[in-house]
């Protein structure tokens, strides 16, 4: 990619393809934002022979009411969606609880969101000495593409995230603790990240660091996480929603389970998946482990292992889904797209781009 000093053009491409997508969903759809959200009539209607819609109805249903008992009869498990709270009550917030704008705030809410994660990490390689242009395969990542087509809080997780690492590299720590926990209330994967900066303070013996990052971001979810005890009588933390399996304990034994279903369907995963999403993550748990055995470890190369580990021991219900793997599989684009660009790895960033390959789940 040829040099750029504009870190605010991928972030404009970005909004600009998002905004496209969405407003095709729409007007197809009878100009109806809740098409982005794809509410179907078993928990719209608990109707139990009725359509499961997806996951983005859930967050939709929070938002429309609040109250813990109020939403709980739409949601297939209660706990669950429920912890990522952030989304549904900033949506409310802006929509001033009308519930004709809400919809719109919701699929605003994800453009706006992710448009920003872009410029932060743009801003972020540009800083590095590395074209900001690469910011681009986070932008259009499917992952993202496909959670903002469909109300999910994926791209507001991580874009605080996003933001929680330049607060970070401004030495902003406290902005950033703040950050890490309203990125945890938005999607509890950034845990990953969460757990490799606090990894990275004991590794350095910063006490005061870690104190104040359990104090300002694992405590407040860590209740949360016991008020949801208490309301819905289950922890949120868990491998997904209605009719998910378990995490594994043996590597890519989620991914090997398609074959006992299909061997066809098992050999196609790994030919499509296989070059943009293994690969990453074998050479990734390949430079960290070098890193870790060298005693030359920092936070983008822990985030960097961790979100390439976690893929590993993926459910199998989540390989099942190219969607849900997508999905899942954004924390681990975004660190490595950081690891490549912090340490210059100039043929991998030069890779990236054919990553964007996988958009062509989209157009199912």
């Amino acid at each position: 990619m040829k040099q750029s000093n504009k870190t605010w053009a991928p972030a404009l491409i970005t909004f600009l393809v998002l905004g496209l997508i969405v407003a095709w969903v729409i007007i197809s759809s009878g100009s109806d934002p809740l098409a982005l959200a794809r509410l179907g009539t078993q928990y719209s209607h608990n109707d139990p022979n009725g359509t499961q819609g997806y996951d983005g109805q859930f967050v939709y249903y929070i938002a429309r009411d609040l109250r813990p008992d109020g939403a709980a009869t739409h949601l297939d498990v209660p706990a669950y969606r429920y912890q990522r709270i952030l989304m549904p009550l900033l949506a409310r917030l802006l929509s001033f609880g009308n519930l004709e704008i809400l919809p719109w705030m919701l699929a605003a809410i994800g453009i706006v969101a992710h448009s920003l994660g872009t410029w932060g990490l743009a801003a972020m390689l540009k800083n590095w000495g590395i074209n900001p242009w690469y910011a681009l395969v986070y932008g259009l990542w499917a992952g993202f593409v496909l959670a903002v087509r469909l109300d999910l809080p994926e791209p507001l997780a991580y874009g605080l995230v996003v933001a929680a690492l330049l607060a970070a590299s401004k030495e902003k720590q406290g902005t950033a603790w703040i950050l890490y926990g309203l990125a945890l209330f938005a999607k509890e994967v950034t845990l990953l990240f969460v757990a490799a900066q606090g990894l990275i303070y004991l590794w350095r013996r910063q006490w005061r660091s870690a104190l104040g990052l359990g104090l300002l971001t694992l405590l407040p979810f860590g209740l949360f996480q016991l008020w949801l005890w208490h309301t819905f009588g289950a922890l949120g933390l868990g491998s997904g929603g209605d009719m998910t399996t378990p995490f594994e304990w043996i590597p890519l034994m989620g991914l090997f389970r398609i074959g006992a279903y299909s061997p066809t369907l098992l050999i196609a995963s790994l030919v499509v998946f296989g070059p943009f999403l293994l690969v990453p993550v074998f050479w990734g748990l390949w430079v960290v482990g070098v890193k870790v055995w060298q005693r030359e470890i920092e936070l983008i190369d822990l985030a960097f292992g961790l979100n390439t580990a976690i893929i590993l021991f993926l459910p199998f219900s989540t390989f099942r889904e190219p969607g849900g793997l997508l999905r899942f599989a954004c924390g681990m684009v975004l660190s490595l797209i950081l690891f490549a660009g912090r340490y210059r790895h100039l043929k991998v960033l030069r890779y990236l781009p054919l990553m964007l390959i996988l958009n062509v789940f989209l157009l199912k």
